[in-house]
């Protein structure tokens, strides 16, 4: 601190500077490896769960899908869960967290498929066993390759047993719940739409679905009637779709009694026109204009207003009623019917009505128990089937997801029946695969459903009969959601939500392990085979074989045995929504394992807002089905990761962000860290400037972290003051801060608000230690002897180590190792070994917080006048300084004789003045009644501790004062 002088000795080596070998750059993206590597060795996770007496924590693992690499939402995923682990295993808990991996499916099925296009191979010609263990491989190997990525992000868990839904016992769980389903009277086959992917020929789930814009065809038909009477006797009703394939299915018209319709005549129309003068048409008033405007009509009147009930009873004639060639196909009764779901905000006020493609249409005919009228026009492949009139074979949308000829032979086929009198084209959102991006067809066919409205005859009904009122009932009184509005999407989407379609075409999967006699009816009683015995049988090969056993030759009849005849059944080989697999994970995870929870439920489910819709909804489901409640008592959602715009990351754009990348760049803390200052409730933006930003608070904390070590360096338990009331103010005020923290920490990781958490232990260390505590009392600690105002700050500094380490820990998992272990080496030493350390309330009542407020912002009006000299270069240091300050207050001026107001100002000295401030007193506007008068410091400068002070040269050490030389002894 000092130069050597000839006069003097240099006194620099009997300072007592910090001393660590903590670097102060980090380098985390080599030296993590290192930390992963230890805590593997040493067997961290295990070596927890050995700690006895502790209340269990669980967090369940939604599953992410074992196909590709990482992106940086599952990175924010991960982490999130990992911070809730670890905080609450340092709250004395026993926190498990078993990371699990979705593994059935159709995204792993056609990765097969492509190689054996590839090949040239038909995946039909390939045995079906040998096909599902080649998606069993491909599986696993996407594993191993995210476990490795998951782990370099610190994710603590049960690495080496991980759950698996293709795991056999995992099959045979998940056919075991199916079976609750087929015994408990909830499941059933049934004929209804469902959205289908013509491009992966299977039936989709909601959560399984995105939208996206796509230009549709658009038609306006006219519908004539049979039965009317008068002027309606001669008009037509006319309705307009945005999907034309779907006329020949259409069997009912449908209106709204509470909208306002009137009947319209045609007088003039361009000369290229569908319509002709005279032509009476029925429309909503609120769109008749542009419905006659879009079939080029010039001229027309309005007739006279049409109440609704006129429409009640009538019958339409098909537009392809009567057409040559059909054979009478179309020659059916076309009803009016009402109904709430038509509105007169787009179209005509009229709803072309096909039952087997559209839900609004099929709840109607439901309604009417109309289902016998349900059409089969299209198949798998989104093509008109053989017995349709002139459109058998015809697709909607190609196998690449591109418009087929189904559309425009239609338009065709109405223009040459007189059916249509105008048309065009329209961009919409409209339904995609999120797998092929692909837009997707609602196509009537047999699937198997979970009804959510019967009774659930299993006796648990506790929180409700069906799986609907359990749900809705679980939601309201056993689950806390946050962000608190979680509760409310979930809870309309499962009041809205139709039955649960749980098949799917596929072949690599859980099959639906059921039997349906041959020749029934679905709504026949003996319809499915019900057995006990054989539900266990399959049960048990499962267990032993996996779910291929439903596949080998045989299975039928050694599965049914004896208890019926197989020859009487057919085998069902439609697998289960994956849905229905991670929905089912509650059971073979929570429930069957050692490392499960006692009543088969978690304390936290955590996945992102898209899951409301998918894990979140499902496992309510399915949990509601089987077990009477849902298998969680938290819910905790993310928002989703955009870039630095805020726009969604896209390979297509560039704008991706790898975590790879950034764990080689910054190293994974830096990810970690990111993920704690972000409000992961809400949508979190992140780009190459954010990751700056928070590597320069990363820097700062760092820098804290290294004070405290090397203030440290040789503290032992001899130098401990045991009695905290024997501290000065400002430590006493520390540990105040410490206790009030302490609360904020703990109740911050209680409610998953890692945001407040690091907030506020950031703002502590940086502000409050950093630039105020230790910046005062780096005099003391490096100029004292063994004094006990030195001997009471390393005190403190040791108790601000145990705390922020532990504190930061669950955030910072490489760094705070790295602080610990340059403190505590060992070869079974960890920082995650360790709980918070317990801070006693009472420290919260050792200094008023406002009483240091008021010294701090007398501190800031000094520093600011003292900064003032320095840049007019009339001092160089404020130890070159000895202010006058003059205090109005006569509160403040108390509190500033018990503390040395010269070391928190860091000046050589300082007069507290309660005279009236002079005019040319330096103030601060912000800063009432405090007034600071510059005055230079009198006296040497000490060569050791470099205050200037007036009894220097007059000790036994030359060129140092008092304090100091009493320090060299």
């Amino acid at each position: 601190m000092c130069a050597d002088t000839p006069e003097t000795p240099d006194y620099k080596s009997t300072l007592n500077l910090p001393k660590t070998d903590f670097p102060m750059r980090a380098g985390l993206p080599k030296r993590e490896p290192e930390w992963l590597a230890r805590w593997e060795k040493i067997g961290v996770y295990d070596r927890l769960r050995e700690k006895e007496g502790r209340t269990p924590f669980t967090l369940h693992d939604g599953p992410p899908y074992a196909n590709g690499h990482l992106h940086i939402g599952h990175a924010l995923n991960k982490t999130i869960k990992d911070m809730i682990v670890r905080s609450h295993q340092m709250m004395g808990h026993d926190a498990r967290y078993v990371p699990g991996w979705d593994c059935h499916g159709l995204p792993i099925e056609w990765k097969i498929e492509e190689q054996y296009r590839k090949k040239g191979k038909n995946k039909d010609d390939v045995d079906v066993v040998d096909f599902r263990q080649e998606c069993r491989k491909f599986a696993e190997g996407w594993v191993d390759i995210q476990r490795e990525e998951f782990k370099r992000l610190g994710i603590t868990g049960n690495w080496a047993d991980p759950y698996l839904t293709m795991a056999y016992h995992a099959e045979a769980v998940i056919a075991g719940e199916f079976q609750k389903f087929l015994m408990n009277g909830t499941l059933y086959q049934g004929s209804k739409p469902v959205m289908w992917s013509p491009v992966e020929k299977t039936a989709l789930a909601e959560a399984e679905i995105e939208y996206h814009d796509h230009k549709s065809h658009t038609i306006w038909v006219p519908f004539a009637f049979q039965n009317a009477e008068g002027d309606l006797a001669e008009a037509r009703v006319v309705i307009w779709t945005t999907t034309p394939w779907t006329i020949p299915s259409n069997k009912a018209v449908a209106y709204n009694n509470k909208v306002a319709y009137g009947l319209y005549r045609v007088d003039a129309t361009e000369e290229e026109s569908w319509t002709n003068p005279g032509e009476l048409y029925l429309f909503a008033d609120a769109l008749a204009a542009d419905a006659l405007g879009k079939s080029r009509v010039t001229e027309y009147t309005k007739v006279r207003d049409v109440q609704a009930a006129e429409f009640d009873g009538l019958i339409c004639k098909h537009p392809f009623n009567g057409a040559d060639g059909a054979e009478g196909y179309w020659d059916y009764e076309v009803p009016m019917i009402d109904g709430d779901h038509v509105t007169d905000d787009a179209g005509t006020g009229f709803v072309h009505t096909a039952p087997s493609h559209g839900a609004d249409d099929y709840e109607a005919f439901v309604a009417r128990n109309w289902i016998d009228r349900m059409t089969h026009n299209v198949g798998e492949e989104s093509e008109f089937l053989p017995h349709v009139p002139f459109f058998a074979g015809l697709q909607v949308f190609d196998r690449k997801g591109k418009e087929g000829k189904a559309n425009n032979a239609v338009i065709a086929k109405l223009v040459e029946a007189g059916g249509i009198i105008a048309r065009g084209r329209v961009t919409h959102s409209y339904p995609h695969s999120w797998r092929s991006k692909a837009p997707i067809v609602f196509r009537n066919t047999p699937q198997w459903f979970a009804s959510v409205d019967r009774a659930v005859g299993d006796g648990q009904d506790t929180y409700g009969k069906t799986i609907r009122d359990r749900a809705l009932t679980s939601i309201d009184e056993l689950v806390k959601w946050t962000p608190a509005n979680g509760r409310n999407r979930l809870h309309s989407m499962i009041e809205a939500r139709p039955d649960w379609v749980l098949s799917r075409q596929r072949a690599w999967g859980v099959p639906l392990t059921c039997f349906i006699k041959k020749g029934a009816l679905p709504t026949d009683p003996d319809f499915l085979l019900r057995d006990d015995a054989i539900n266990a049988r399959i049960v048990e090969a499962f267990e032993a074989e996996g779910a291929d056993a439903w596949y080998v030759d045989g299975a039928k009849e050694r599965f049914i045995g004896d208890a019926a005849n197989p020859d009487d059944y057919e085998q069902v080989f439609d697998v289960l929504d994956v849905w229905f697999d991670s929905g089912s994970t509650h059971a073979f995870v929570l429930r069957d394992r050692e490392d499960g929870t006692e009543d088969g439920i978690a304390d936290v489910y955590m996945e992102g807002t898209d899951q409301h819709r998918g894990w979140f909804h499902s496992s309510l489901l399915q949990a509601c089905g089987t077990k009477g409640r849902a298998p969680y008592r938290n819910v905790v959602t993310h928002g989703f990761t955009l870039d630095a715009k805020g726009m969604k990351m896209s390979k297509s754009l560039g704008n991706t962000i790898v975590p790879e990348t950034v764990v080689k760049q910054y190293g994974a803390d830096i990810l970690r860290l990111w993920v704690a200052q972000t409000d992961y409730t809400n949508d979190q933006r992140i780009g190459p400037e954010i990751l700056k930003g928070t590597a320069d608070s990363y820097r700062r904390l760092r820098n804290t972290m290294r004070f405290i070590l090397g203030s440290l360096a040789d503290f032992d338990e001899a130098d401990r003051v045991e009695n905290i009331e024997d501290m000065l103010p400002l430590e006493r005020w520390v540990l105040s801060r410490l206790a009030e923290l302490d609360e904020v920490v703990r109740e911050g990781y209680a409610k998953f608000d890692f945001q407040g958490v690091f907030s506020a232990v950031f703002n502590f260390a940086t502000v409050d230690l950093s630039s105020f505590y230790f910046d005062i009392r780096k005099d003391v600690l490096y100029c004292d002897g063994d004094s006990d105002r030195r001997r009471a700050a390393r005190t403190v500094l040791d108790i601000l180590f145990h705390r922020l380490t532990t504190w930061l820990a669950p955030v910072l998992v490489f760094t705070m190792e790295e602080v610990w272990l340059e403190r505590f080496p060992g070869d079974e030493s960890s920082v995650h070994m360790i709980d918070f350390p317990e801070t006693p309330a009472s420290w919260r009542n050792l200094q008023n917080e406002e009483q240091v407020a008021k010294v701090r912002r007398v501190r800031r009006v000094v520093t600011s006048a003292l900064e003032l000299q320095r840049r007019e270069k009339v001092i160089g240091s404020s130890l070159e300084a000895a202010p006058v300050v003059h205090v109005e207050d006569e509160e403040t001026r108390r509190l500033m004789a018990l503390v040395d107001m010269d070391d928190v100002c860091i000046t050589s000295g300082l007069t507290i003045s309660a005279d009236p401030a002079p005019a040319e007193a330096f103030r601060l506007p912000e800063t009432d009644g405090v007034g600071v008068v510059f005055e230079m410091a009198e006296g040497e400068k000490c060569q050791r501790c470099w205050k200037i002070l007036p009894d220097v040269g007059k000790h036994a050490h030359a060129g140092t004062c008092g304090r100091c030389s009493d320090a060299l002894g």
